[in-house]
């Protein structure tokens, strides 16, 4: 299989045979003989699943360090840090260059079982939306940015809203995750006994211990809001993709890579100040007999407003330099994981 070949299996669904003797109305047939296709391609829904292993490991070994200054700036009065540079350099300089991978552990699991379920299920809501909705050329008509020209893919703006669908699957696994690594990455004491919590199972026993199930999922939907965003970075992938297939002669992982890091970038553009939002609510101090204070933030909103009393327009855009920059090689090379993977298994 060539390179275009399998950049093309991996981005878009192959047209179902027609049968001419069906006489379907026109611009119907490229619903003809759906139940076959839609066998062959349910056999090949495991792919995204394993491929979505190797994504998350890609993502986590290049990002954490950028995700780490990001949430402490995000998270701190603007007076502790001066910026990205001084957060860095304070972070080495009083606790070493470990603490650029605290809270990693949690991530490096979680970010191996969330692109799974992430990738995967994406790879599933792609391949429905098309069969049960934008296979029928007359919707295809009103539907934003789907083209006539190619009836047998699904439209970027299908697969916006199965970017929708799959970050809303996976925020149910991301929050518990996302809390945990959050509470660990605020944590400035270079002497392990002067912090709250000795790890990730530590953190997660006395969440559960002092607040339950409801505790640990302390932000769901600050997550579930941040991750609708998922729409902007999976449609853009697709139109950044197809744009270079036509104009380029790159490569199949090369393209993977420019597609993945642009796109990444646009998500972060339109969603930073919702992961500011979401940040602030995570690292909340629960409070109760947890001892880590009070809490301040009862409702989304109350931490919103509290971002932009404190810092103004400015606030919702604290620390979003490193998560920036971290965004397209994490993202760049997590897709060229991804994509090369799923063209790899059977």
């Amino acid at each position: 299989m060539s390179g275009s070949d399998s950049l093309k299996d991996g981005l878009s669904l192959p047209p179902p045979p027609i049968d001419k003797r069906l006489r379907l109305p026109e611009g119907q047939n490229a619903i003809a003989t759906k139940s076959k296709a839609s066998n062959a391609k349910t056999k090949k829904d495991y792919r995204g699943f394993v491929a979505g292993v190797f994504s998350g490991i890609a993502k986590l070994s290049v990002g954490h360090p950028f995700d780490t200054i990001k949430v402490r700036l995000q998270t701190t009065q603007s007076t502790r840090f001066k910026g990205p540079l001084d957060c860095l350099l304070q972070t080495l300089r009083n606790e070493g260059v470990t603490a650029l991978y605290k809270g990693a552990t949690p991530p490096l699991m979680g970010w191996m079982v969330m692109d799974s379920v992430m990738l995967g299920s994406l790879t599933l809501y792609r391949r429905l939306l098309f069969e049960h909705v934008f296979s029928n050329q007359r919707l295809r008509t009103i539907i934003p940015l789907a083209s006539k020209d190619t009836p047998d893919r699904l439209p970027a703006f299908g697969h916006g809203i199965a970017g929708i669908m799959a970050g809303s699957t996976v925020s149910f696994i991301a929050a518990p995750v996302e809390h945990v690594k959050a509470r660990l990455q605020i944590q400035y004491a270079a002497d392990k006994k002067q912090r709250l919590y000795s790890g990730p199972v530590d953190c997660t026993r006395k969440i559960l211990r002092h607040h339950g199930i409801r505790g640990l999922y302390h932000g769901l939907c600050s997550t579930l809001l941040f991750r609708s965003f998922f729409f902007f970075w999976w449609g853009t992938y697709d139109i950044f993709s197809r744009v270079m297939q036509k104009y380029t002669k790159l490569s199949a992982p090369a393209i993977n890579f420019w597609a993945g890091g642009l796109s990444a970038q646009v998500f972060w553009i339109t969603s930073y100040p919702s992961d500011v939002v979401k940040q602030r609510i995570m690292t909340d101090p629960l409070g109760g007999g947890l001892g880590d204070g009070e809490r301040k933030f009862r409702r989304w909103k109350d931490a919103a407003i509290a971002v932009g009393r404190e810092n103004g327009w400015r606030g919702y855009w604290r620390g979003f330099l490193p998560c920036f920059l971290r965004a397209f090689p994490a993202n760049a090379m997590a897709l060229v994981a991804f994509e090369g993977v799923m063209r790899w298994l059977p």
